[in-house]
């Protein structure tokens, strides 16, 4: 004989509660009081009840689902990211499902036609293609909230996290000027995406700022995060005015830079500073360990929750104007920043003869 199948009914008459009541708790509602909601919890364990969620997501119009897309999931920062958002919105009973946008704008605009086919209830996007018309016109036709993930795109509805590149820029700078060093390499990728947009400002203006002319020879633009810039950065180190020191984006093109400054002999932090923008297991492990800019991840998901919740639970929901949270970097200084040679070379005393 077949065992009876638990209904909300049964949940609400164990608890003593109206199934309203009990419903409410089921999902998630704001306005149960504690009491109501631990006698349907107790009831929902005593009896094993296990909701459908599939018909609780009609019923309430949610389905407790974010999607998550990102331009390059392969990016040890997305990655970092993502487990961050999952984390946090795991706590909340969000489940949050990955799309790789691949920097391709067909890809991309299909994954937000998806996310929006299967109902999820928001979206938390960093497109590689920020200005593209089709994908800003697709968003505001979204029935959703959307937080953008470092994206300015004028046009859309959508709220924003936005992180400060240029302090985060000018104080990595202002750190490496410091110990005397004035020919900074940026080594990023050629994208004309926000970050990098914002990353070459910084560094601009950290120069002015510090009464100097940048050195635009030594911004090295690469093709793709994942590309070396090994080359470029040895043939600059093997000119006559090399650089000093290194800003460098993401994981591969640190690594790539860290085995043209090997190549050529020189020593970090003896002969070599370097800084790596976002942190990584690689900048923590590498002898010397590296000197990172870095966000947040658990605040900037934290933040990513609160914008995107308070959509979906404030009286305005979409139509309240969008909004924007500054997201700051932080400089955790390790092992790999040393003078400048030439400064450290100047300042020491005369050796006797």
């Amino acid at each position: 004989m077949q065992d009876k199948k638990i209904r909300i009914q049964d949940v609400a008459a164990m608890a003593g509660v109206s199934v309203g009541s009990a419903s409410r708790v089921l999902n998630r509602a704001a306005n149960v009081s504690a009491e109501v909601r631990e006698k349907v919890e107790q009831a929902m364990a005593a009896l094993q009840y296990q909701p459908s969620h599939t018909a609780r997501a009609l019923r309430s119009r949610s389905s407790r689902t974010i999607g998550c897309m990102f331009s390059d999931v392969t990016n040890p920062l997305y990655a970092r990211a993502f487990r961050a958002l999952e984390e946090s919105f795991r706590a909340d009973g969000y489940m949050l499902l990955l799309a790789h946008g691949l920097n391709d704008a067909e890809r991309e605009l299909e994954s937000l036609r998806t996310f929006q086919a299967r109902g999820m209830d928001g979206v938390i996007c960093a497109p590689g293609h920020e200005h593209d018309p089709a994908l800003i016109a697709l968003m505001n036709a979204m029935s959703m909230p959307i937080v953008l993930y470092d994206r300015e795109m004028p046009g859309t509805r959508a709220d924003a996290l936005l992180f400060d590149h240029v302090s985060g820029m000018k104080n990595a700078c202002a750190r490496l000027f410091a110990l005397g060093h004035r020919r900074i390499a940026l080594a990023l990728w050629s994208a004309g995406s926000r970050p990098v947009r914002k990353r070459i400002e910084g560094y601009k203006a950290a120069y002015r700022a510090a009464g100097m002319k940048p050195p635009l020879d030594l911004i090295l633009r690469q093709p793709t995060p994942t590309s070396s810039v090994h080359d470029d950065l040895l043939r600059l180190l093997d000119g006559p005015e090399p650089p000093t020191a290194l800003i460098a984006q993401g994981t591969h093109i640190l690594v790539s830079a860290l085995r043209a400054v090997a190549r050529t002999g020189r020593r970090i932090p003896q002969d070599f500073s370097v800084v790596s923008i976002g942190e990584s297991d690689f900048t923590q492990t590498h002898e010397p360990a590296i000197t990172v800019l870095r966000t947040d991840a658990e605040m900037v998901a934290a933040q990513a929750k609160e914008l995107l919740l308070g959509r979906l639970s404030g009286g305005e929901g979409l139509a309240a104007p969008p909004r924007s949270v500054a997201i700051p970097y932080e400089l955790v200084e390790r092992g790999s920043l040393g003078p400048c040679p030439a400064a450290a070379a100047s300042a020491a005393p005369a050796r006797r003869r």
